[in-house]
């Protein structure tokens, strides 16, 4: 399938079927409650390979020192509280299920006030030690992020580690101007808030970033069509004159 999960996913051996989510054409996100707005709900799953802006690495690490927490706690942590991690101007709803695989969450982020942006992701997969999301068509993002831990000697380290592109030229244009680097932030608070959350005084979070590809994807410039950045530009600046009309 083209535009499926299986097609989409990275490659990883050695890991048991069942963590990964099944083949879907389609996502839904009927088990998600709290949400104003369903912007996944009949969508299709993009990755970096769908993106059009340059390809990306990041990686956010941070060492867990005085933590009594084992990877595997951490992340059973992680996974349940994962909407409290994150800045506060971020709203993370997950499904009822839990950040299971094959299960679709919603968000809405508000990186400048009254402009938030709605979206979601897929978990793509999940187990004991890490979980990985990917997101859908009109996602800023065209990506996996996965979050994860290991033991480095006695001390736990957690890490997000995402690859992606922006989805499309308007959105490359924000990432080039300020998005890039508050997406670095969004994530260092979350990791931060992390390790506040299991007993570390003063988080100290790395963090590394390559550009892998810097060519931009010009095949795929028609992903304006579902921008999610564009969807919210257009709301913002229609505010004034729905409120003239009373259409709010």
């Amino acid at each position: 399938m083209t535009n499926g999960v299986v097609d989409e996913r990275p490659t990883e051996t050695g890991r048991d079927s069942a963590n990964w989510a099944p083949s879907v054409d389609r996502l839904s996100a009927a088990g998600v409650e709290g949400a104003k707005v369903d912007s996944v709900t009949g969508k299709r799953v993009s990755g970096p390979v769908q993106g059009f802006g340059q390809l990306w690495q990041k990686t956010f690490t941070i060492r867990l020192i005085d933590a009594n927490v084992t990877p595997q706690q951490l992340i059973a942590t992680w996974k349940r509280d994962f909407a409290t991690f994150w800045p506060k101007y971020a709203t993370f709803y997950a499904p009822l299920a839990g950040i299971a695989p094959g299960e679709v969450a919603l968000f809405d982020v508000a990186p400048m006030p009254g402009a938030p942006i709605s979206t979601g992701v897929l978990v793509l997969y999940a187990d004991d030690e890490s979980f990985t999301f990917m997101t859908p068509e009109g996602h800023t993002l065209s990506s996996w992020i996965t979050f994860s831990a290991h033991r480095d000697g006695d001390v736990t380290v957690a890490q997000a580690q995402a690859l992606e592109r922006a989805s499309d030229p308007f959105d490359e244009l924000i990432y080039m101007f300020g998005g890039n680097k508050l997406n670095d932030r969004f994530w260092q608070e979350t990791l931060a808030n992390l390790g506040r959350h299991v007993g570390v005084a003063e988080p100290v979070v790395s963090t590394q970033v390559i550009c892998v590809d810097k060519r931009r994807q010009w095949r795929h410039v028609r992903n304006l069509r579902n921008s999610a950045s564009l969807r919210t530009a257009r709301r913002t600046l229609g505010a004034p004159f729905r409120r003239l009309t009373g259409r709010e």
